[in-house]
């Protein structure tokens, strides 16, 4: 591992000299993520500064920064200053200044884990060519070096049981496994996670998403008892069978619904096939950079109340993917019916199942728009295989398609074959598998098409139709006009003559007489 300052660039090595002056002599510790990062070789915008008086501290400090001053906990004394400012280099800086009450050793035994109990002294760090010496009392750096996450004491997740889920998260974000004494602490305290704000545990579980491999990561969650402390709808799916080819049972498939997802964004491995076919189901699957860009994109997030600290609290595309995976098919226990032939089906379970992750994301405080996505990709998550009976979809049912499911059509895609290899496993039917794939990739040309060119003429609008044809506004109007969109869609009228035509056709006889 590097030196903390072996990643110091110049802007940062001028910001913290900049933060030491302002102090004026108060004794200052770098600690937590920004220590270990550099450890790590890690570069990072976010500076946690222990000192006598944090909230005291962050408003001097934002005056002397020519930043912004953000209150963060009163209680505990919790200050946080953004800063952007092009001598301190490029982008935006976010300084926590904490209050560390009896010295420095004690405020890194409440840390919660030994890699950010870690701290240094800011003005051997702000000076250049100092030693710099590490205060590591619980040998972060060891653990750091041993690749293991490992909390400080018995009590860390009591203190604050939001650690609970920063525990895995941690370990997603840096490639680090959880040390055992630790995984039982998780896994006794699990249920102390019910006792975290929702805001909290929503901003945890995306980062945790996010992260390439997340999906799995919820498998891990529910072998710590987190998943479904988290979203106990689940557990009804717990050893819940099905039939019909199903290779795990419904809490099963859907945990490997969102590995499959990891799988198909080239960001794990499917492991329940072998290497080689894994291989040549990958390479069935349509993926390019514009696809890659789409799943990192933001989706606008936080709960509509605004947000005080400073920093984004948007979700990517690819965490709603993974999140949506493991709940589309919540309600199979709930819509478990058997026909008169023995068969066991699960009658209206995306649509009921849609409601319920609407319930599960609206607890947890997601964003309008996030919840909107997550809820059509429950909804629709079957509607994929469902555009062709035989053949390739046609332009009409590729249409319909893309106007119900709107912005997560592309993500509904990408469900919908991660539901498939979730289903089939180890049994799957390359050749079942590359029709589906290619269907697939014929919705996705045309949905970027779609957005890459002008909209299309419009034919005709509400004005021509009610002169036309005498109608009045109404809900019949709003039909006609959808019917001439869609048939423009498939190509079957290009002039507003044929689509007056098609109109007629489709009124009854008193109502076309022109």
């Amino acid at each position: 591992m590097e030196g903390i300052s072996g990643v110091l660039d110049a802007g940062a090595t001028r910001l913290l000299a900049a933060v030491s002056d302002g102090l004026g002599g108060s004794r200052a510790y770098l600690v937590g993520g920004f220590v270990r990062d550099g450890l790590l070789g890690r570069q990072t915008a976010d500076v946690d500064i222990a000192v006598p008086d944090g909230m005291a501290s962050a408003r001097r400090l934002a005056d002397s920064l020519r930043g912004r001053y953000v209150p963060l906990d009163a209680v505990n004394g919790v200050g946080r200053v953004i800063v952007e400012a092009a001598e301190f280099g490029k982008g935006r800086w976010q300084l926590d200044f904490s209050t560390a009450e009896g010295g420095i050793e004690q405020d890194l035994a409440r840390r919660d884990f030994t890699m950010n109990a870690i701290a240094v002294d800011l003005e051997q760090l702000a000076a250049p060519g100092r030693r710099v010496e590490l205060i590591d009392p619980f040998d972060g750096r060891g653990d750091l070096g041993r690749g293991l996450v490992r909390a400080v004491s018995d009590g860390v997740f009591e203190s604050d049981p939001i650690r609970l889920l920063r525990a895995v998260r941690l370990a997603a974000e840096l490639g680090l496994e959880i040390e055992d004494a630790t995984a039982l602490l998780l896994r006794g305290d699990a249920a102390l996670i019910t006792n975290v704000a929702a805001e909290r545990i929503r901003e945890e579980l995306l980062r945790l998403l996010a992260v390439a491999g997340g999906g799995r990561r919820l498998t891990q969650l529910d072998e710590l008892g987190l998943l479904t402390a988290l979203i106990p709808e689940l557990e009804a799916a717990r050893g819940f069978e099905q039939a019909n080819g199903h290779q795990w049972d419904v809490l099963g498939h859907s945990l490997r619904t969102a590995e499959a997802c990891d799988f198909l964004l080239r960001q794990g491995d499917w492991e329940y096939v072998a290497a080689g076919v894994a291989d040549g189901i990958l390479e069935a699957v349509p993926w390019s950079p514009r696809l890659a860009d789409h799943f990192r994109r933001e989706i606008s997030g936080g709960s509509g109340g605004g947000s005080t600290s400073g920093s984004s609290s948007g979700s990517s595309a690819s965490a709603l993917l993974r999140l949506a995976a493991v709940l589309h098919d919540v309600a199979k226990p709930e819509t478990r019916t058997v026909v008169a032939d023995g068969r066991t089906r699960f009658l209206g379970h995306p649509l009921t199942g849609a409601t319920m992750a609407v319930a599960i994301v609206q607890r947890l405080r997601f964003s309008v728009r996030e919840t909107r996505l997550v809820e059509t990709m429950v909804r629709d998550h079957m509607r994929p295989t469902q555009l062709a009976q035989s053949g390739p979809p046609s332009r009409r049912a590729i249409y319909r398609y893309l106007r119900d499911t709107g912005d997560a059509a592309v993500e509904t895609l990408f469900l919908s074959l991660a539901d498939h290899l979730a289903t089939r496993g180890p049994t799957l039917n390359l050749d079942g598998w590359r029709e589906h794939a290619a269907d697939v990739e014929l919705v996705l040309a045309d949905y970027f098409e779609e957005r890459s060119q002008p909209r299309p003429v419009k034919l005709v609008d509400g004005h021509d139709l009610m002169r036309v044809f005498e109608i009045a506004p109404g809900p019949r109007l709003g039909e006609m006009l959808e019917a001439v969109r869609e048939a423009q869609a498939a190509g079957e009228v290009t002039t507003p003559a044929e689509a007056l035509d098609l109109v007629r056709r489709n009124l009854p006889a008193e109502e076309s007489d022109d």
